[in-house]
């Protein structure tokens, strides 16, 4: 890898972490409760605690808060599968 390559791919990485840190702010404050209903009562702990996350995946959050979602998405996995099913048939 050049130098130059290396240097462009500091610099994305930093502006990256920069956005998230600017979105993080105001999202940790009162965004977050307008995606997940549950936070709405989330703690100043629990708001620091998701902090590194968010700046982490501002851009997934962002795309969420951006389209309204209210829910956080449903789980899907064989248990709830089954659990759905009253016959217990499985596809």
């Amino acid at each position: 890898m050049s130098i130059v390559v290396a240097t462009w791919l500091v610099r994305f990485l930093g502006l990256y972490l920069l956005v998230g840190v600017f979105f993080a702010i105001p999202f940790v404050i009162r965004g977050v409760g307008k995606i997940d209903p549950n936070a709405r009562e989330g703690t100043r702990g629990f708001r620091v605690l998701i902090t590194p996350g968010v700046i982490a995946l501002w851009p997934l959050l962002l795309w969420r808060r951006l389209r309204g979602i209210q829910e956080p998405p449903a789980e899907k996995n064989a248990h709830r599968i089954a659990a759905a099913d009253p016959a217990g048939e499985t596809s």
